[in-house]
């Protein structure tokens, strides 16, 4: 058996050089006689159909609840799925690239935009089809991925963090009650405030730590999206409510 291990690298240097620079790019390789090819290969690294290797490729079906939810799979948790189908959904999970024509045809009662890594911009089918369900009346909840996608859809902007929100215990603040929720959180891109149509979405939610938006609500529409894990359990289950708001815009509608 042939074991590999890490050795005689200044961890503390390491720290301190992505405290200051910020996430970067890196490889870890056992020979370093060709370091300037290495460092081209790091450099010209792109990996922009993330999201398309993990969308499940199939067609889904949970649960046989009375609210019948569109899931767009983005790389979806699962527990996103059973948080909706523990509140009586059954939920249809579609993959990333399915049309806007399939779900509207698909007589949902609304519909889940789910979380998923990379780059919101080079997502641009699914920007394409989310606008066109934007423009219909059906209720729609996005989560990370799918939050930053409908803000995109509808005239915002995006960019990368300089230090990706990773792990568990961020304090998000909701601006309407002003009551503090710690959240989970895996991103490394945003929402830019000052590129947000004021007369289309308004701030819901914002991160205590940088400031940086972690919810929109959409004026005149049945849609709200959060940057957040509401579907994640790190210790508490602060914001687990967010499905019952959703499901209780269902109730509404019925």
């Amino acid at each position: 058996m042939i074991y590999h291990g890490l050795m005689n690298v200044n961890t503390r240097k390491l720290t301190k050089l992505l405290r200051d620079s910020g996430t970067m790019r890196g490889k870890l390789v056992s020979d370093i006689s060709n370091l300037q090819e290495i460092i081209k290969e790091i450099k010209e690294y792109t990996f922009p159909n993330v999201v398309g290797e993990v969308s499940n490729r199939h067609i889904r079906e949970f649960g046989e609840g009375r609210h019948k939810i569109a899931l767009i799979d983005f790389g979806c948790k699962e527990n996103i799925i059973r948080s909706l189908v523990n509140r009586d959904c059954t939920v249809t999970a579609f993959p990333q690239d399915i049309s806007a024509e399939t779900i509207l045809e698909g007589n949902f009662d609304g519909i889940l935009l789910s979380n998923g890594p990379g780059n919101p911009e080079d997502c641009k089918i699914a920007i394409d089809n989310i606008k066109k369900l934007y423009k219909s009346d059906i209720p729609i909840m996005g989560i990370c991925l799918g939050h930053q996608l409908m803000a995109l859809a509808t005239g915002a902007t995006t960019a990368k963090l300089k230090y990706g929100h990773r792990g568990p215990n961020h304090p998000v603040k909701e601006l309407k009650t002003g009551r503090i929720c710690i959240t989970s959180q895996n991103h490394g891109y945003y929402v830019k405030e000052d590129s947000i149509n004021k007369d289309i979405a308004e701030v819901s939610y914002i991160n205590v730590n940088d400031g940086t938006i972690e919810g929109l609500n959409y004026k005149g529409k049945n849609i709200f999206t959060v940057q957040f894990h509401p579907e994640a359990c790190p210790g508490p289950q602060d914001c687990a409510y967010l499905f019952d708001e959703f499901l209780a815009i269902l109730e509404d509608r019925t």
